[in-house]
């Protein structure tokens, strides 16, 4: 079965909105076929397992076990269902990491096995297939996507310098750039895109830094960039309007529909709700948060995250700057030191109050 998530995780960033699952088929305690799920829309884990098999090691796959790290699917979708599969294939024995909560399976392909004759066991590293697909199963049972809160800070506490009034903006706020994280840590950032379904920014950040909010840094799949630009305040000219990948503007003025670029108009009132919503009406699995500080900071307070991923750089001060966002109801997971940052990763785990201000 690690064997089976190990594969699985091959699948990262592709398989969207589809869970990533790996699939090990063993004869006589020798592994004899493998395969995991490449690509949305195409073959599940099951399929390329079997067809891996070697010719010679045909005749004895009625006879194996079949892992596989999630519930196989019993339902037409893109692609036929699995259990039919298994079961034409005549395997032996199916052991399952976890049950399948997506409503056209959740315990049917199990039961169809088990009608078939088939012997199924579950449960096996349960806990580490359902942290696997932990953006899978918060869409189905939260209704909104997995949230990965994401920022840079300096010791002190700062994740940009001070503000400023200034003339090239129609007398509007400016913020004094300061490049807070290292390159390897940069090139990490562009890693986690290619990992989720979108990334999204508030009107300031997009304003101010401009960011193109690719993966360019890194091999992978564009993320779908949204941005929160209320009242329509962002000029055509900025790097989220480019064509390199689509963007979603959510704002309270207009519906609108291009070939890359998506307005959809929320209400005033509960704007955190409506958009959670619209995201998981797109069937949007997860979402990279990368701010700015007043963005991050309502995800927070509307208690709508699931990990905080934390850049601090241990030699730099800011002093007079912008303040970083404030967890609450977190637990510390682990550090990573690249150089001077040390990154920190936080979820929701335990309900503990935590300041990331000054660690």
């Amino acid at each position: 079965m690690a064997r089976c998530i190990q594969l699985a995780k091959m699948g990262a960033g592709n398989v969207a909105p589809n869970p990533m699952v790996g699939a090990v088929l063993i004869y006589d305690n020798k592994i004899i076929g493998e395969g995991y799920h490449q690509k949305y829309g195409r073959e599940h884990a099951e399929v390329n397992c079997v067809n891996s098999v070697k010719e010679q090691d045909m005749p004895f796959i009625e006879r194996s076990t079949m892992y596989v790290s999630l519930e196989p699917c019993s339902h037409f979708g893109k692609t036929p269902p699995c259990v039919d599969l298994l079961i034409k294939n005549k395997i032996k024995k199916v052991v399952i990491g976890c049950i399948d909560i997506y409503g056209e399976v959740a315990g049917r392909g199990i039961q169809k096995l088990q009608a078939a004759g088939m012997e199924v066991l579950t449960g096996i590293l349960e806990k580490e297939c359902v942290d696997l697909n932990k953006r899978f199963f918060t869409l189905h049972q939260k209704f909104r996507p997995y949230i990965i809160l994401k920022w840079a800070q300096s010791v002190d506490g700062k994740i940009s310098g001070k503000t400023s009034l200034s003339p090239g903006m129609n007398g509007k706020t400016s913020i004094e750039r300061i490049f807070i994280s290292n390159d390897y840590t940069n090139r990490l950032v562009h890693k986690w895109r290619s990992e989720e379904a979108a990334i999204l920014v508030g009107t300031n950040t997009a304003m101010l830094d401009d960011p193109l909010l690719t993966t360019r840094a890194w091999t992978g799949s564009n993320p779908l960039r949204i941005v929160i630009d209320k009242k329509l305040q962002l000029p055509s000219r900025l790097k989220v309007f480019s064509n390199e990948t689509k963007t979603v503007i959510y704002n309270t003025l207009k519906d609108a529909t291009m070939e890359n670029l998506s307005y959809i108009k929320l209400e005033n009132g509960n704007f955190m709700e409506q958009l959670l919503h619209s995201l998981f009406e797109m069937n949007i699995e997860s979402v990279l948060v990368e701010g700015g500080a007043k963005t991050l900071q309502s995800f927070i307070d509307n208690d709508v995250w699931d990990e905080a991923r934390v850049i601090i750089n241990e030699d730099l001060f800011i002093e007079e700057g912008v303040a970083a966002p404030r967890l609450k109801n977190c637990v510390l997971k682990k550090k990573e030191r690249y150089f001077e940052d040390v990154i920190y990763y936080y979820n929701t785990e335990m309900k503990q109050s935590v300041s990331t201000n000054g660690l």
